[in-house]
């Protein structure tokens, strides 16, 4: 009997015990995510921290970012120590997170490399007592300077529905530049130079915008600081011209099959006209979305110049309707809709050829809802032209082009009522008025003679 007592007390002893060693002495580093915004840090600043462990629970955390043996701590924290089994321990922190700010310039820093040190440990009897520790340092690098523009261009004129061209210099690198106008981003790119930090951007103004809109270069380096730049621009007013299109049931008729929209069609099932209906969403939702698709595509550029010379119209061909006209819809005498059209329409016969306004490389090829069979050229520096309601497509995406290969033939596809060409002009995500760019004298005023007059001060 003694001896049974003996080994229970025995037990009693040796198994808690073991069980204290086999908790206290547990190998696991503590657990430790850092967000960081980015690796360039500007002056106020804010990094994540998670930190956890689930053995025997956090014992400190020391966070500091260090430049030249100069040492600041951003987070100190240190807790209390838990009981020796885990089920008595209510006070073990195993879990928390934390938003520290980091203010470069409050601890007298520098620009340049800096470290973020981080030190967790845990209540671990490993190391003599210290613990598991977790340890790193992180490299960033400070920069609290925004980044510096020099406009190399003088004076910009630009019409309502016109585009322009501004070149300047940055002095820094890997950072985002371009044209604001309004609120609408134009990317910059380098390539039209020799000196990589020589920029370029065609921007523009949509047909809504006139005087009194905003237009900067702005810039944003790595570390999210901001500079803008304003320059010398004027900004002519434009009026467009109204016009009416009468939708007849001939036309509804004849265009309306041509339409698949799947499960959209049961929508017109059972209204009093159908077709009107179905046209109705056509020159609407579809228009949207066929626009959206369509001015997205320019983003598919390259920093070069591939024209040369003023763009070329369709050959022998009258024009239909002016740019940005302002179109009102009627139907046996009512107004039902209106639009704004967005290029040129110019018609001489039916199959016309039709060869590319100037060289470039293709960017889409394919049909595109109410622009029908459609072709886009890139430019270079996201100037890109659009040919739509083509029959045919004699080329293919990614294709090069000159000025003056055939890329197709004019037709009536998508919403055309009769075979012409809708030809328009985009910089980047805005449609412009093509005859700028049909204009030799204009080319020469507000791009070629601005590119030589960079040329020759950079020499």
């Amino acid at each position: 009997m003694k001896k049974v007592i003996v080994i229970l007390v025995f037990l009693a002893i040796l198994v808690p015990l073991i069980c204290v060693l086999f908790y206290k002495y547990e190998g696991t580093k503590p657990a430790v995510e850092v967000a960081l915004p980015s690796l360039y840090l500007k002056k106020a600043y804010e990094m994540s921290l998670n930190v956890g462990d689930d053995g025997t629970g956090l014992r400190k955390i020391m966070i500091s970012i260090v430049q030249q043996g100069n040492e600041k701590k951003l987070l100190e924290k240190e807790y209390p120590s838990p009981f020796l089994l885990p089920f008595f321990s209510s006070n073990r922190v195993v879990q928390e997170s934390f938003v520290i700010p980091v203010e470069s310039r409050k601890y007298g820093m520098n620009d340049g490399e800096a470290l973020i040190r981080i030190m967790v440990s845990d209540y671990s009897w490993r190391g003599w007592n210290r613990g598991n520790v977790f340890y790193e340092e992180r490299k960033v690098i400070l920069d609290t300077n925004p980044p510096q523009i020099q406009v190399l261009t003088n004076q910009h004129n630009i019409e309502v529905g016109g585009a322009g061209l501004v070149i300047y210099k940055l002095f820094e690198k890997n950072v985002t530049s371009g044209v604001m106008v309004g609120d609408n981003f134009f990317p910059g790119h380098s390539g039209m130079f020799d000196n990589p930090d020589v920029h370029a951007v065609f921007f523009a103004l949509d047909h809504t915008q006139g005087p009194g809109t905003q237009i900067v270069v702005t810039a944003q380096d790595l570390a999210g600081n901001k500079a803008q730049r304003g320059f010398h621009h004027y900004i002519r007013d434009k009026n467009f011209k109204t016009d009416i299109l009468t939708i007849s049931d001939n036309f509804l008729e004849f265009k309306m099959p041509d339409f698949d929209l799947a499960e959209v069609e049961d929508s017109f099932v059972g209204k009093e006209n159908p077709l009107l209906e179905k046209f109705l969403y056509i020159n609407s939702k579809l228009r949207e979305k066929n626009v959206s698709a369509i001015l997205d595509t320019p983003k598919d550029t390259v920093g070069k110049l591939l024209w040369e010379g003023r763009f070329s119209r369709l050959s022998g061909a009258a024009p239909r309707s002016s740019w940005a006209d302002r179109r009102t819809y009627k139907y046996n005498g009512k107004e039902i809709d209106k639009s704004v059209h967005l290029g040129i329409d110019l018609a001489s016969t039916a199959n016309a050829k039709v060869d590319a306004a100037n060289s470039g490389r293709v960017i889409m090829a394919k049909s595109e809802g109410i622009f029908g069979n459609s072709v886009i050229i890139d430019h270079g520096f996201g100037l890109a032209s659009l040919y739509s309601h083509l029959n045919e497509i004699s080329v293919a995406k990614g294709d090069e082009v000159k000025k003056g290969d055939i890329i197709g033939t004019t037709g009536l596809t998508g919403l055309a009522g009769g075979d012409h060409l809708h030809y328009s002009m985009m910089v980047h995500n805005i449609f412009v008025n093509p005859v700028e760019w049909w204009d030799s004298t204009w080319i020469t005023n507000n791009v070629t003679s601005k590119i030589e007059s960079v040329r020759q001060l950079l020499k």
